[in-house]
């Protein structure tokens, strides 16, 4: 065989090899919505329940409360979440569903009005509506508490020290028997609840995506 006729045959192996794999892929995937078509959130996500989530989000200020100087504050968050479902189905018709809690750790980085870093974490309590098939629109809240360098370098806050308050509302989409794309919008409250000399507080938006896989 030519140095040509090699190059030709290696080169057509390599994209057999990538065509298989793919395909391989592409089969999964379908495979999985297509299972999917079937699945009802009220027999997938019962008492017992795990969830555990990984979620990126979009934080915006805003001045609900005539809060001006937040409306310049912008940043990007990661949020990990490990819940467990409590209950068994309570109520019914569209109101039907179930609470769970979870934890959800967040790591922020802030670029407006300068890079700053957040840490923290909150404990959450969520209500899935199981009536909607394989789409459970959720609300979930809670409370929580972060370490930011913002402050004291805005005139909001004079700790480093804050709590959160956040709560909204959000769907999680199953696109095969343990996965879910999850998104969500929460009103997000950041205060040092006076322990300091400044505390207007920082009123946001936090929108997020990410994926959920539910066990068992």
């Amino acid at each position: 065989m030519t140095r040509k006729g090699k190059v030709r045959m290696a080169l057509f192996k390599k994209e057999y090899h990538v065509a298989f794999v793919m395909s391989l892929i592409l089969s999964v995937l379908f495979g999985g919505f297509a299972r999917a078509g079937d699945l009802d959130a009220r027999t997938r996500v019962t008492k017992g329940t795990l969830e555990y989530g990984l979620l990126g989000g979009y934080w915006k200020g805003n001045d609900l409360f005539q809060n001006a100087p937040s409306t310049n504050r912008h940043a990007i968050y990661v949020l990990p979440q490990l819940g467990l479902v409590l209950t068994d189905e309570l109520g019914s018709g569209v109101v039907a569903g179930n609470v769970e809690a979870f934890i959800e750790p967040m790591a922020a980085h802030y670029y407006e009005p300068f890079s700053a870093s957040a840490f923290g974490g909150s404990l959450m309590l969520k209500y899935n509506f199981l009536s909607f098939g394989r789409w459970m629109p959720f609300w979930d809240g809670g409370a929580g508490m972060l370490w930011t360098d913002l402050a004291p370098r805005i005139p909001e806050q004079s700790t480093q020290f804050n709590f959160i308050l956040q709560t909204g509302p959000g769907v999680s989409y199953f696109v095969s028997e343990s996965w879910a794309i999850t998104a969500g919008i929460r009103f997000h409250h950041i205060s040092n609840a006076n322990i300091g000399d400044r505390n207007t507080g920082l009123n946001a938006w936090l929108f997020n995506l990410g994926v959920s896989f539910f066990s068992p």
